[in-house]
């Protein structure tokens, strides 16, 4: 584990910046981008031009470690280069910033309210993998859409499974169980969450550390004993599809929490804009997530 970046991302003031969009949300992505289906026949091309995109938004004077602490990337992302350099290199070398690598494989079918992680087969290869391309840590992604206790501790069982894993592998694992902000029942939801969460990272050993990617609460500052847990190098906040503004707003309200924001970082960018015009945009997205994390 590189020691520099988990002071920085532990103590660091900041957030961090979620560019791990998959296969299956890519084209969402690249159409709010701008670009659409028509501009590609494949899918090779469909991942060169959010390579490009997220190539945009990487070099760009507003990105910087002024104001972010990580990035995550998607697998593909970590396997290319960025003016020759592999993405994880450029991001800590050129820009100081940690990188993060999404390792899920997406998620299964809804059962007890709750959508696991479908089985990471290759997760020794990846893990290996990541290793080799200097990644600092991992996220992967669960979903919690109803107060169902038998579904909600599975979630957290698997994430911690994994999780102790990526551990072993020597990076720091993001833990993801979201809760649908379009849930009925979000605040037991988060309820039920917590005492899972709080129940196995009192069973971690002292050199075991994670960080918590959540939604944020619907009860400010819920997460408050999570936050100051020992085990917990950060809690961060998804943006759950909430604009730019209401997810800065809500995560205003808890102290501690930063956001990890996908949507509310890129929603104002676009392909055709010139780099002046593109950069003012993410200057502000940026500038504005910053404030609201600190």
């Amino acid at each position: 584990m590189n020691e520099k970046q988990f002071d920085k991302v532990k103590n660091g003031k900041g957030f961090i910046a979620a560019l791990d969009q998959s296969g299956g949300s890519t084209p969402k992505a690249l159409a709010a981008y701008g670009v659409n289906e028509d501009a590609y026949s494949n899918e090779d091309e469909m991942f060169t031009l959010v390579h490009d995109m997220r190539t945009r938004i990487i070099t760009s004077s507003a990105f910087d470690a002024q104001h972010i602490l990580g990035a995550i990337l998607f697998e593909q992302t970590m396997d290319r280069e960025i003016d020759g350099m592999y993405t994880a290199d450029y991001l800590a070398e050129k820009k100081g910033i940690a990188p993060f690598l999404k390792i899920d494989k997406g998620l299964a079918d809804e059962a007890n309210g709750v959508q696991l992680m479908k089985p990471i087969t290759d997760l020794d290869d990846t893990l290996k993998r990541a290793n080799e391309r200097h990644i600092f840590g991992t996220k992967m992604r669960s979903v919690i859409k109803e107060p169902n206790e038998e579904g909600i501790k599975a979630v957290v069982d698997q994430q911690f499974e994994v999780g102790k894993q990526i551990i072993a592998a020597g990076l720091v694992p993001i833990i993801e169980p979201e809760v649908d902000i379009n849930s009925a029942n979000k605040p037991a939801c988060e309820e039920l969450l917590k005492t899972e969460l709080l129940n196995h990272l009192d069973q971690l050993k002292d050199d075991e550390n994670v960080m918590l990617k959540l939604t944020i609460p619907t009860e400010a500052n819920l997460y408050r004993e999570l936050i100051k847990h020992p085990r917990v190098v950060r809690v961060v906040a998804l943006s759950g599809g909430y604009s730019t503004d209401i997810a800065n707003e809500k995560l205003k309200e808890n102290e501690g929490l930063i956001a990890s924001f996908s949507r509310a970082l890129s929603q104002d960018l676009n392909a055709n804009q010139s780099d002046d015009e593109f950069n003012d945009a993410l200057g502000k997205a940026v500038q504005s997530i910053y404030e609201a994390s600190i």
